[in-house]
């Protein structure tokens, strides 16, 4: 859900600052001398090379102007030959890739931090732009406020991609086909069925979708040529999906573990068309779940299964491999092999041999031949005989259960007595894995022992392993971090006045809970982007995580029940913040999507509040992790010297003139954080009308801009009057077809009583009641009950919201506090309307005197909307809102 340590650490910065020193216990008997945190965090010199597909060129990752881009040279040039290929001086690239023709790199990149990627690509053949330093990049997706996904790119259609984008809607990816050449977009699914992924066979053609149904099972869906038929499904605590299709085009390579009688993942042929399963490999030593398949580009045939126990192991189908892989692993003895890039017809591979003490060697393999040559060291300037080893342990938990885990303990002194770094993995649905590890290497030199473990829920031991996770997010899955403390205090390893806590995203969570809910056990402690309150957590969660949302009430807690929420109100290291004892260093990203920066800022202020020392950084272009090299140092740079300071281990006090001065920016002084008001929806009453409602029918043109595409839409308001209610209906005629939603609402109070929405095959009915809704969710075949209590009525919601608002008590200085309800969320949202000036404003339908009237959330959620109510008619003239179910899109409505 969240992200690893390693997602948020893998950044690499600028080049080593000049001198080193230390502080705190420097002079330790026996460490290695201090190595400069550049080496482990800066920027490498290369990395991340890939073969072309026709051989003719390797790309790779390497710093321009101190930002990690792509470059590009010939195979046969030393890389000193190459040219750059982009020149993003902001954001690292570290995502790319060949097209299947090799005239292109693609690649990935956001802004800031906010996960929301275009796909971009460049010639590695083209002139440098003119008056530029690099050829020109073309953005294929170019959507603002949306994410693009990449599903495919199919081997026999080599200018093509097929890509999601949500900016229709922010929940759901839309399926296109993109044409790299001409970026040339075409729509071939509109994602109405809730579908998660599109899978593709062979020869690129559409035939999988898979779906997340409301109760969080996963559906494979064969796609047919008007309708989805479900031919595979496993349970909400089980998993399964598709991998790659057999050779023969027919079946599809699945991993899955469903069934009462089964724990681990297990590689199944799978026939789409009659439901037959056939056993492929699960684990012959019955330890592990199948990790991967390695499959011939030429024949298709499957060449090597992975599996991930406490170090790799690989079985080879193919002797031809197997044995090329044998003769490496003499060349190359100690070390772990994985097979990168190759030429079309799998002549030239590029190999990384690497280990624990070990980030990696890159090769070039000429199977035929069978030369193996040095293309480069990944971090060349790191000394290899002053790192650590790592070596794989486990200890039982609380309850018995056994924790697998991987102990770094630091070079050159004995295994006695040592501080102690606890760096909890993130996700929390991920593992650590042997091998080179930064932040093990970088804490260990720092005279710590570093403890990595794989905790309950974590994935690769099974789905029992897993499953015990479920719901013990601080409870069980915290104990078992806890008990591998004491498993090495017992042991004599580690002293327990000196251990420490340090982990990102779940880890940054883990690391509260370590301190709020085992106060005593923990003498400093290091958060980045770790959530404090799960239930807001759940609340702001990115839109196009909605698939998931079942799967995270299942496995975390379910906030809609009174269950969920209490024990994700006990589970939230924000309510048990007056128990913290331990010094707290916390970090955050403020444009990160999926921890909210109001994560870090509550726990901040709830330990400020008590007059608890914290201390707080906070980067302005940062997201789910720090990407920007400045930035990263500045973080590195404070968490040692925090963690010295309180565990008595080494740190180096220098830095680069320009990380000083970031540092310095970042740092945020407690006593200047503010939250976003809270309101208790039980408490917002409902404002009372000063005018009568509009009847009058009313026509509008809008125009929805989504970075820089326009879509147009006509929509109209018609007011029926039935007794004692007033029916309105609103409808929009939009490029995707007709959307209808009306509202029943009180004649007298303008509560709201009834709602229906369609569109397409979506259909929603809600009734409204006593504080409650209920009603049912339709999309396609998949229909959904909605039982929510909202704490009390409605008001100024769907269809004739803003005619509502404009009968307000309207002038200057007025404002209110009314609740809505957020479909997609299940959940009530307090907004406030507010009258912010008068102004002129002109529209097809005349000039009117009107008021400003702000409508906004008051809980700080995004999104907001500007009117123009008419003063003397109260007709809503004009409209402005932000639309963040469509990835920030903006929307203008003129009366006609």
């Amino acid at each position: 859900m969240l992200c690893s340590m390693a997602i948020l650490t893998s950044t690499w910065l600028s080049a080593p600052a000049a001198g080193q020193s230390t502080g705190g216990a420097a002079s330790a008997t026996g460490l290695p001398p201090l190595i400069d945190r550049e080496l482990f965090f800066g920027n490498p010199e290369i990395v991340g090379a890939q073969l072309s597909p026709d051989g003719q060129f390797i790309a790779f990752i390497k710093p321009y102007q101190d930002t990690l881009n792509i470059w590009v040279k010939k195979a046969a040039e030393p890389f000193e030959a190459a040219k750059v290929l982009t020149a993003d001086t902001k954001r690292p690239i570290t995502q790319y890739f060949w097209s299947r023709d090799s005239k292109y790199v693609l690649y990935v990149q956001d802004q800031a931090g906010d996960e929301n990627y275009n796909v971009y690509a460049v010639s590695p053949t083209a002139a440098v732009a003119p008056g530029g330093e690099v050829p020109t990049a073309r953005n294929l997706t170019d959507a603002k406020g949306a994410r693009a996904l990449i599903y495919s790119a199919p081997r026999k259609q080599p200018d093509r991609l097929y890509i999601g984008l949500n900016d229709r809607d922010a929940a759901w990816h839309d399926l296109y086909r993109l044409q790299i050449s001409t970026g040339e977009r075409t729509l071939m699914r509109e994602n109405t069925e809730r579908i998660a992924g599109w899978f593709f066979d062979l020869d690129g053609d559409l035939r999988l979708a898979v779906r997340t149904a409301d109760n969080g099972d996963t559906e494979l869906l064969r796609v047919d040529e008007k309708a989805f038929t479900k031919v595979y499904a496993c349970s909400v605590f089980e998993l399964c999906g598709p991998a790659r299709f057999h050779k023969d085009d027919q079946r599809v390579y699945m991993e899955t573990n469903k069934g009462d009688g089964v724990n681990l993942i297990r590689l199944v042929l799978f026939d789409p068309a009659t439901g037959a399963e056939t056993l492929v490999e699960a684990d012959p030593e019955k330890r592990v779940d199948f990790g991967n398949a390695m499959f011939s580009e030429v024949t298709d045939e499957l060449l090597a299964t992975i599996y991930i126990d406490d170090r790799q192991r690989i079985y080879f189908r193919d002797k031809g491999y197997e044995a090329d892989y044998e003769m490496l692993r003499k060349k190359l003895p100690g070390k772990e092999l994985s097979l990168g890039s190759h030429t079309r017809d799998e002549r030239f591979w590029l190999i990384t041999a690497s280990s624990d003490v070990e980030p990696g060697e890159t090769y070039l393999f000429d199977r035929q031949t069978k030369n193996l040559t040095l293309q480069y060291r990944i971090r060349e300037k790191l000394p290899r005989e002053a790192l650590a080893s790592m070596e794989a342990i486990s200890f039982k938990s609380s309850d018995g259960l056994t924790i697998p885990a991987y102990l770094t303990l630091p070079r050159g002194v004995p295994a006695k007595g040592l501080p102690l770094i606890v760096v909890p993995h993130g996700g929390p649905w991920a593992r650590d894995t042997w091998g080179y590890d930064s932040i093990a290497q970088f804490l260990a030199n720092r005279g710590y022992a570093v403890l990595q473990p794989n905790f309950r829920g974590s994935t690769g031991y099974g789905k029992t392993f897993m499953n015990a996770g479920n719901l013990q997010w601080g409870d069980k899955m915290q104990d078992d971090i806890t008990w591998g403390v004491k498993h090495l205090v017992a042991e004599g390893i580690v002293d327990p006045k000196r251990v420490g806590i340090m982990g990102g995203s779940y880890g940054g969570y883990a690391t509260l809970a370590g301190v709020a809910f085992t106060p005593d056990l923990y003498a400093g402690a290091v958060s980045i982007v770790g959530p404090s309150n799960l239930i807001t957590l759940l609340e702001s969660i990115p839109p196009y995580w909605e698939a998931g949302r079942k799967i995270f009430h299942e496995r975390m807690g379910d906030p809609t029940t009174p269950e969920g929420k209490k024990q994700l109100e006990r589970q939230s290291p924000l309510n048990s913040a007056e128990k913290i004892a331990t010094p707290l260093l916390v970090i955050q990203g403020a444009n990160d999507p999926r921890v909210k920066q109001a994560e870090s800022d509550q726990i901040v202020v709830a330990l400020r509040d008590r007059g608890f020392p914290v201390e707080y950084l906070v980067a302005p272009d940062e997201g789910h992790g720090f990407a920007r090299p400045v930035n990263s140092m500045s973080m590195f740079a404070m968490s040692e010297k925090f963690l010295a300071k309180h565990l008595g281990g080494r740190h180096q006090e220098s830095m680069s003139d320009e990380v000083a001065a970031r540092l310095a920016e970042i740092t945020v002084d407690p006593e200047t954080v503010t939250l976003a008001e809270k309101v208790d929806a039980s408490s917002v009453g409902t404002p009372k009308p000063e005018v009568p409602l509009a009847a009058t029918p009313a026509d509008y043109k809008a125009t929805i801009d989504a970075g820089g595409q326009q879509m147009s839409l006509t929509m109209s308001r018609r007011v029926e009057e039935q007794g004692d209610r007033w029916v309105i209906t609103e409808s929009a005629q939009t490029p995707m077809g007709e959307a209808l939603d009306t509202t029943t609402i009180a004649k007298d109070t303008l509560i709201l009583l009834e709602r229906t929405v369609k569109q397409g095959p979506v259909t929603i009915d809600l009734m409204f009641a006593d504080g409650k809704v209920s009603g049912t969710m339709t999309m396609g075949e998949q229909e959904r009950a909605v039982n929510v209590d909202v704490g009390g009525p409605v008001f100024a919601d769907g269809a004739g919201t803003h005619a509502v608002l404009a009968t307000l008590p309207l002038a200057d200085g007025y404002e209110a506090t009314f609740r809505n309800f957020n479909i997609q969320q299940q959940k009530p949202t307090i907004k406030r309307v507010r009258v912010v000036g008068s102004e002129s404003v002109t529209v097809p339908a005349g000039t009117f005197d009107a008021w400003k009237v702000e409508v906004a959330s008051v809980e700080g959620e995004p999104g907001g909307t500007m009117l123009w109510v008419d003063k003397a008619s109260r007709r809503v003239a004009k409209i402005e809102a932000t639309l963040p179910q469509m990835g920030g899109a903006t929307l203008t409505s003129e009366l006609q």
